[in-house]
């Protein structure tokens, strides 16, 4: 970063208002925010104003004009999320009363950012943006209802970015997205796949050496499963087999304090509520900070909330979701001006979700003893 920022300028008070105001405010969730380890480590604040390493082009491609030759980086998340499901007052129904379903998953990650000319850059990436691993066992309470829910995506994303002058850049990217739906319950198993093409854009507004404001879009998609079949009992398949994906919007911003700290926040909004079976949106908030000890070791953490657009009466053993709370640490080590480590560790507090389906003459009521734990690591070049 050029030039001395000074803690005590507006654009510094002006960018800790920000984050305060923020934490006041709304939050979105739209799909998973793990698609990189890099962010991790402050729970995903800022990722659309960053930008320093070539996975900013998923949040925000207008972050890669930012980048300088080329640059790749390569990781993975594991994540478990953990639903432990406690009978209270089930009828109609017998088996194993408790039962913890959650599954560990790996969600790998590849970015590929080239500066093709003094004021042009495209890059490319590849992720896994939704993602869900659940297993009952053939003999829990719920069989005849659920025994293992699996979701896979993989995500192409070529991208374009133009800086327009000093203080601006644009951006935006085509999306191949490819999902994978599989759902299973007592003596019946039902898969299905079917991929379809997005969008997504951005701009990067640089306020003053020191700080940047990010906006984001990335726009919902559309698929199609064969029906009748298991896959209509999952959330936002409709009966004709179809499943969309919101639109996301997201808000960043990133200040370099001084000359060892850096505040970032981040306000994102997904549109779940025009979609099936959602009759709310979804939001996310997330605050971070990082602490530079000297030119290679970086220290990170980071808070956020994240609201689920599921409740109680929608929320199904299918899909047992709820709002979190993130509590996130990192570091990152430089091995030189153009290499560096990134790794980090969240526990995800979960608000303890209730369950109440009612299917024929079954009742499935309890609830979850609910947590979440993400591990990263992810190695970013430059040449």
């Amino acid at each position: 970063m050029s030039g001395q920022p000074n803690p005590s300028s507006p654009s510094a008070l002006l960018c800790v208002a920000l984050c305060l105001g923020l934490s006041a405010s709304v939050s979105a969730s739209g799909l998973d925010a793990e698609q990189n380890a890099s962010g991790l480590g402050v729970s995903y604040a800022g990722a659309s104003a960053v930008a320093d390493n070539a996975s900013v082009l998923h949040y925000n491609p207008a972050g890669l004009t930012l980048l300088q030759g080329v640059q790749f980086s390569l990781g993975a998340t594991g994540r478990l999320h953990r639903y432990q499901f406690n009978d209270r007052g089930s009828s109609n129904i017998n088996g194993d009363e408790s039962r913890q379903a959650g599954k560990w998953q790996t969600l790998p990650h590849t970015y590929l950012a080239w500066a093709i000319a003094k004021d042009w850059s495209v890059g490319l990436g590849l992720s896994s943006p939704y993602s869900l691993k659940l297993d009952y066992g053939n003999d829990w309470l719920g069989r005849s209802v659920v025994t293992k829910a699996e979701l896979d995506s993989l995500n192409f994303n070529p991208t374009l970015a133009y800086r327009v002058s000093d203080r601006l850049s644009l951006g935006a990217g085509l999306n191949y997205q490819k999902i994978r739906l599989k759902v299973a319950r007592e003596g019946e198993q039902d898969s299905d796949a079917d991929s379809d093409f997005g969008w997504n854009a951005g701009l990067l507004y640089t306020l003053s050496p020191a700080m940047r404001l990010g906006l984001a879009y990335r726009s919902g998609m559309e698929y199609r499963f064969d029906t009748p079949s298991l896959l209509d009992t999952f959330p936002g398949v409709n009966a004709r087999g179809r499943f969309t994906t919101p639109d996301v919007f997201s808000f960043s911003v990133w200040q370099q304090v001084n000359d060892r700290w850096e505040a970032m926040g981040d306000f994102s909004y997904s549109l779940w509520q025009a979609l099936d079976d959602y009759d709310e949106d979804g939001w996310r908030f997330a605050w971070g900070a990082a602490y530079a000890w000297d030119n290679q070791w970086k220290t990170k953490f980071g808070l956020a909330y994240d609201r689920s657009p599921i409740s109680t009466s929608e929320r199904l053993a299918i899909l047992p979701d709820t709002h979190r709370l993130w509590f996130s640490i990192g570091a990152q080590y430089q091995f030189g001006k153009a290499s560096a480590l990134d790794f980090g560790y969240a526990y995800q507090s979960m608000k303890n979700p209730r369950l109440d389906n009612n299917i024929g003459s079954t009742t499935l009521r309890g609830n979850y003893d609910a947590s979440g734990h993400i591990l990263g690591i992810q190695y970013s070049q430059g040449f």
